[in-house]
């Protein structure tokens, strides 16, 4: 049986033992003593928090830690820590059936105070206050800036360094010699009496010799999967310079990807499963912003439906997957982006992730999805298909306003997946205070771009009439009638009146049938849990076939329902998956 990501079983048993980096707590600990310590953890290097390991030695417990659920948790921190510490929490299952909670905690990029507004960090035995001065920022040193002692210009590649020169012809260095070219860069320093190159030279004109001897960790390795299994067919070992990888990693994404194109009015947009500039962007900020220090290659994962980027370090310090569009950029490697900048490689404002969002969106696609974890960040660019209708609108309406900004993106594609949306839903997908919102929405109903439905509370926005009707889609119903979905079980379908007689043919499955307009989010969702409570488990052919819905609508409902908790996932991809509820038993493993 395939194990989802939260029931992974240990090799060999071995849990990791309490140390600087490990903490061990007991089953009954409170959720407010748990968040101390991982904002302890957070404060002194991250690490990981085991709850439950008490139970490990009692012979044969009662309990285990199967009864927390990850995202209690996950939400007690992060509320008990002020919104400042994100952490990722999964089930860790032993051979012998025992299960342990594993918190992993990143390593804080400022100090943190605990609820109790104390500043406190783990010592590796204990908590132990930290005092005023040990409280002090301290900036990072940029590895990238370090010389290394043996380094020489014949660790530079003549031929990378005219690649490198052809990139930045609009520089005011451009015309420079080679040696001026690279100092006004800031790629060659005085060291030791004579020119040395840095890391970031190497890493964007190094040699394969320098590359190997002085940053071997700079590899991208790049895989092809021709299923959603995670089994591979084609891998690619890549250590060349930051600008011969991008050319490389292209020509193989390119060699596996398909475009359709989509007619609007005298014009043609070709609407790729991987768009070039989203994954050239996704590259960039992989190789521009990972942590050099660590031992370990970016990994880039091409499936059918998604292409994973899979970057050591995490994210820079600060940053989460909930603030990424409104955060002070932050570089964890000033002088390399500083030239990739220069270079016109990277957005010196930090925009590229705004380019990626903005794209993916206008293509009808889902935003890029982060996923993070103490020491590694994975960037999702999923492809399981595209809105056409959604292309078409966005394309006219360019031109009948000139622009539509990134919010006005991120609403109406949160509205055409969803149908509705309330405020502070909408606050969430902008990632923006619920509070900043209103001139938005306000500006978007003056545009006839979106409308309000319901009253007092019930207030949640839909697409006007007119966008639903651009969309090919027919007026909602009610959405007083969408959220009593939201919140009260699906009715089960009809049942014939109990009589002495057996049943002549089995019930039929769950359908929906709608004659005036397609489902609503909500009904969609409704179906697909009463689908996953008859049969055990839900499929997204099982869902399209009910809804009459395609593959990607299908499968934004299952991983709304996946994101809130009601499904668990097993599997990967669209086609393979599965999906059951997650209060159902999970079959015994031998």
């Amino acid at each position: 049986m395939t194990l989802d990501a939260t029931d992974a079983i240990s090799p060999l048993g071995v849990l990791p033992v309490a140390g600087p980096t490990c903490i061990h707590l007991p089953l009954n600990i409170s959720p407010q003593e748990l968040a101390r310590y991982a904002v302890g953890l957070a404060n002194a290097r991250g690490g990981t928090v085991l709850v439950g390991t008490d139970v490990l030695n009692a012979g044969t417990p009662e309990r285990d830690a199967s009864e927390l659920h990850p995202l209690m948790v996950t939400h007690a921190i992060f509320e008990l820590s002020g919104g400042r510490l994100t952490v990722n929490v999964q089930h860790h299952r032993l051979p012998g059936g025992l299960k342990v909670l594993m918190v992993f905690v990143p390593h804080a990029p400022y100090v943190l105070a605990a609820p109790d507004g104390s500043v406190i960090a783990w010592d590796g035995a204990h908590l132990v206050p930290v005092t005023p001065s040990a409280a002090e920022p301290v900036a990072d040193q940029d590895y990238t800036a370090v010389v290394p002692p043996d380094a020489s210009l014949a660790d530079l590649d003549p031929a990378e360094v005219a690649r490198l020169r052809a990139l930045g012809r609009r520089a005011s260095a451009s015309n420079l010699p080679d040696l001026d070219f690279l100092r006004e860069l800031g790629l060659l320093v005085p060291s030791g009496g004579a020119l040395r190159p840095t890391l970031a030279a190497i890493l964007l004109a190094g040699t394969p010799a320098a590359l190997r001897a002085h940053v071997p960790q700079a590899e991208v390795c790049f895989y092809h999967h021709a299923t959603s299994d995670p089994e591979f067919q084609f891998r690619e070992d890549l250590l060349r310079p930051i600008p011969a990888l991008l050319t490389r990693l292209a020509e193989l994404i390119q060699a596996r990807n398909r475009f359709t194109p989509v007619q609007v009015g005298l014009f043609r947009i070709e609407v790729w499963e991987q768009d070039e500039v989203v994954y050239r962007e996704a590259l960039l900020n992989a190789l521009t912003h990972r942590d050099y220090t660590l031992r370990d290659a970016v990994h880039v994962h091409y499936f059918p439906d998604h292409l994973d980027i899979m970057n050591p370090g995490g994210l820079p310090g600060g940053i989460t997957p909930g603030n990424i569009l409104r955060h002070q950029p932050k570089r964890r490697n000033p002088l390399l982006a500083e030239v990739l900048s220069r270079l016109g490689l990277v957005e010196r404002a930090g925009v590229g992730v705004d380019k990626m969002y903005s794209l993916m969106l206008r293509h009808g696609k889902e935003p890029p999805e982060f996923t993070t974890y103490p020491d590694a960040v994975t960037l999702s660019l999923h492809s399981p298909g595209f809105d056409a209708e959604f292309v078409r609108f966005v394309a006219r309406k360019q031109e009948d306003m000139q622009t539509l900004s990134l919010d006005m993106l991120i609403v109406l594609s949160v509205l055409a997946r969803e149908g509705e949306a309330t405020r502070a839903w909408l606050a969430r997908a902008l990632q923006l205070p619920e509070d900043r919102t209103p001139r938005l929405l306000r500006g978007m109903e003056d545009h006839g771009l979106i409308e309000k439905a319901g009253v007092g509370r019930g207030i949640a926005y839909v697409l006007s009439g007119e966008v639903q009707a651009a969309l090919g889609r027919a007026a909602r119903p009610s959405a007083a009638a969408d959220r009593r979905m939201d919140h009260e079980p699906p009715a089960p379908p009809p049942v014939a009146p109990v009589t002495t007689a057996p049943p002549v043919e089995p019930r039929l499955p769950v359908r929906l049938t709608r004659e005036t307009s397609g489902p609503t989010g909500a009904e969609v969702r409704a179906v697909a849990l009463a689908l996953a409570r008859e049969q055990g488990r839900v499929r997204n052919v099982d869902v399209r076939e009910a809804c009459g819905l395609n593959t990607q609508q299908a499968w934004r409902a299952l991983r709304h329902l996946v994101q809130g908790g009601l499904l668990r996932k097993l599997g990967t991809g669209t086609r393979d998956a599965a999906y059951e509820l997650v209060d159902a038993p999970r079959p015994a493993t031998s």
